[in-house]
């Protein structure tokens, strides 16, 4: 790429970025750990409401919310850093990325498995959200422990900041059913 080029890439960078919400701006100076984090504690204190409701419509609700959360964190964070971590040559890093999707799988059939029962008092209702909330506080507290420390180690302040903002577009296209 010669000098011109990267002028016009320059400018065409500056554009972008010009047009951009004040919240879309602010993500190119967030870590996308530092978004991970803030989305995980949301999440847990809504599994906390969830398992002590004891009202149908609040546990529906809160399952409504909950899903609406995770099913686009889980697909953009698999998508950018998942495969960002499995990408590198670090074979602990390689098996923390495959841990973290087949995690996600099980919040998933929890989540379609919790949507398909029909009373929310039942105690099989209750029982699914304690399990729901075990498996993601289990799934976080390790994910925070082992993928975060292969992001930190392969990626700069940067390359996290940018991942940071490809996770949020990414996120955005998730549809949730």
């Amino acid at each position: 790429m010669d000098f011109l080029d990267k002028v016009k890439k320059a400018g065409r960078d500056l554009e972008k970025k010009l047009t951009l919400s004040t919240e879309d701006f602010a993500a190119f100076d967030t870590d996308v750990l530092d978004t991970l984090e803030k989305e995980h504690d949301e999440v847990k204190a809504l599994l906390e409401q969830l398992v002590k409701s004891e009202s149908g419509s609040a546990r529906k609700a809160l399952l409504k919310k909950i899903k609406l959360a995770l099913v686009p964190h889980s697909r953009a964070e698999e998508k950018i850093v998942y495969n960002a971590v499995i990408a590198q040559k670090d074979k602990d890093a390689k098996i923390d990325g495959e841990e973290g999707y087949h995690e996600h799988a099980l919040a998933d059939k929890m989540l379609a498995t919790l949507g398909k029962i029909s009373t929310a008092t039942s105690p099989e209702f209750s029982a699914g959200t304690k399990v729901l909330k075990e498996l993601l506080d289990h799934h976080i507290s390790e994910e925070e422990r082992n993928i975060w420390k292969d992001v930190q180690k392969h990626f700069s302040a940067d390359q996290r900041a940018e991942m940071n903002v490809q996770y949020l577009k990414e996120k955005k296209k998730v549809r949730v059913s």
